[in-house]
């Protein structure tokens, strides 16, 4: 490592093979943690290229705890994290209201490493018990459209570096690499980034898979659609920039969205959301997400439709059914 280490500090890059060695040799425990910090810290200080997103992305996916839920085509929305923002946990809302429109979810999630609480904080805030058992996870999607994936259970190396993660505290190429190893692997999924660069990248990364995408990032630095300003939005055979208003939907200003500063405080927000008892801009800011969800597993839709998908899926209460049903299950 020590070798690796000086070779990237004189801004070389790693070959798409070589990345996943590092990685497998992370879950072995071959690396201190002085060692992995300082890896991370490289990845803070230039950007990571293609090959060896892919080479990380490939040794996780060889060493993870497989689980076939592919039948069901299922569809992922997650953000990498590490924008700064702290927001309640729009994407796991969001899952839930696409679950409560009729659509099958499979949740990739951890608890949180930069913000205050992810989304297996706010699972665990409302009593539910993670499990690596495809059978119960079968009955979880069979039952209520979604079935949930604590990232640790399924993958040895995030287990192995969850302690310097956390210790660290800032935004690491992990950040990145979580939202491309669902172990379900799923037929869909939706993508928030920080960052136009990171956008670009996943969307490259993303076409050489059989995943149907979209990436997104809202312009002020939001890893999710936000509705604080304009928004891009990169599919397989478009990319377009939107705002909130030609949506229909007011701009959000940054603290509608804070999560809070426990995994209590925010996990009673998405309470709220799904109870329909939120403020309009947490609401609309969880529909948005999930309309362009819809969009991603049903391209011949107009988001106008989307929208009013998932405003039904969250204001009939579907949403919240679903979820009850969830928690219920998975206690």
């Amino acid at each position: 490592m020590k070798q690796i280490l000086y070779r990237l500090f004189e801004h070389q890059y790693l070959g798409r093979e070589e990345a996943r060695r590092i990685l497998q040799n992370i879950a072995e425990g071959r690396y201190n943690d002085s060692q992995i910090a300082s890896l991370i810290t490289v990845f803070l200080m230039r950007n990571i290229s293609v090959e060896e997103l892919s080479g990380f992305r490939e040794a996780l996916l060889d060493m993870r705890v497989p689980v076939n839920l592919s039948d069901y085509k299922p569809i992922d929305i997650v953000g990498t994290g590490g924008d700064g923002k702290n927001t309640f946990n729009i994407s796991t809302a969001a899952c839930f209201t696409v679950a409560g429109a009729g659509y099958y979810v499979v949740k990739h999630g951890n608890y949180g490493a930069t913000s205050v609480s992810g989304a297996s904080n706010v699972m665990e805030q409302h009593g539910v018990k993670f499990t690596s058992d495809e059978n119960k996870l079968r009955r979880s999607i069979d039952t209520c459209r979604i079935a949930y994936l604590h990232a640790p259970l399924f993958n040895p190396a995030l287990k192995a570096v969850a302690t310097v993660r956390k210790s660290l505290a800032v935004r690491s190429f992990f950040n990145m690499l979580g939202p491309l190893v669902n172990p379900a692997m799923p037929a869909y999924q939706l993508l928030g980034v920080y960052n136009l660069p990171l956008l670009r990248l996943y969307s490259y990364t993303y076409q050489e898979s059989a995943t149907r995408f979209a990436v997104v990032h809202s312009l002020d630095g939001y890893d999710e659609i936000s509705l604080t300003s304009g928004f891009k939005v990169s599919m397989p055979e478009k990319e377009k920039l939107y705002t909130p208003e030609m949506l229909g939907f007011p701009r959000c200003r940054e603290a509608d969205l804070d999560g809070g500063e426990s995994p209590e405080q925010a996990a009673g927000i998405f309470g709220n959301v799904l109870n329909n008892t939120s403020t309009d801009a947490q609401k609309n800011c969880v529909m948005v997400n999930a309309a362009f969800a819809i969009q991603v597993i049903c391209p011949e839709k107009k988001i106008d439709n989307c929208i009013a998908e998932a405003r039904e899926s969250l204001e009939s209460g579907r949403a919240l059914e679903t979820f009850k049903k969830f928690t219920a299950l998975n206690q």
